[in-house]
């Protein structure tokens, strides 16, 4: 699928070029994933299992969650190799609210900045379609991304325990990101499940 702005964002960066991610791009997403143990011991405990990315491309919501439309964006550099991956859940939990829910970027490209510059390139282009907020979970003592993620503007509303991830139970931080100006208690009446001592 060709970069359509008003269905998936645009990169910036030259030579990268945003695709959707369909089912026929299972086995490349598998070898990403593959080539990214650390993320996945640090999450899952584990590398990623045989059927990650089948798993991950299939994956539901929990009970009693939405969203409008479910993104799986893949990033593809000048020989069309799969250098990055972004799942992202439009209006989840609340309209407004987009969930990051993976951004991931080939170790070869760590310290590059691309993550950096992928990430405004996807800010910007929900905000076109009507988010006023970011909202993503970082498991505690994944230190990658509990250093990455509040250099972009990210702030803890709350943090949940004993949730399962692969072979792990997780300590998870749950962080937001105002993209029109809004204040964190703005958020909280949005989204009671993010308050903190709510269940």
């Amino acid at each position: 699928m060709d970069v359509d702005d008003q269905v998936i964002p645009e990169c910036s960066i030259d030579g990268i070029r945003v695709v959707e991610l369909l089912g026929r791009d299972e086995a490349e997403l598998q070898r990403l994933f593959e080539r990214a143990p650390d993320y996945f011991v640090a999450v899952n405990g584990e590398p990623a299992t045989p059927t990650e990315a089948r798993d991950e491309m299939q994956g539901y919501l929990p009970a009693g969650w939405s969203c409008s439309r479910m993104y799986w964006l893949g990033y593809r550099d000048a020989d069309d190799q799969l250098v990055a991956v972004v799942n992202i859940a439009a209006d989840l939990l609340a309209a407004g609210v987009w969930h990051i829910g993976l951004l991931l970027v080939d170790r070869r490209l760590h310290g590059t900045g691309l993550a950096q510059r992928l990430h405004g390139d996807l800010e910007a282009w929900a905000v076109r379609l009507g988010a006023q907020w970011l909202r993503l979970t970082v498991v505690i003592g994944n230190t990658r991304a509990e250093r990455f993620w509040p250099k972009l503007g990210y702030v803890q509303v709350r943090t949940r325990e004993g949730i399962t991830m692969g072979r792990r139970v997780n300590r998870v931080s749950i962080q937001i990101k105002a993209l029109a100006g809004g204040r964190v208690d703005d958020y909280l009446a949005m989204v009671a499940r993010d308050r903190p001592g709510e269940p």
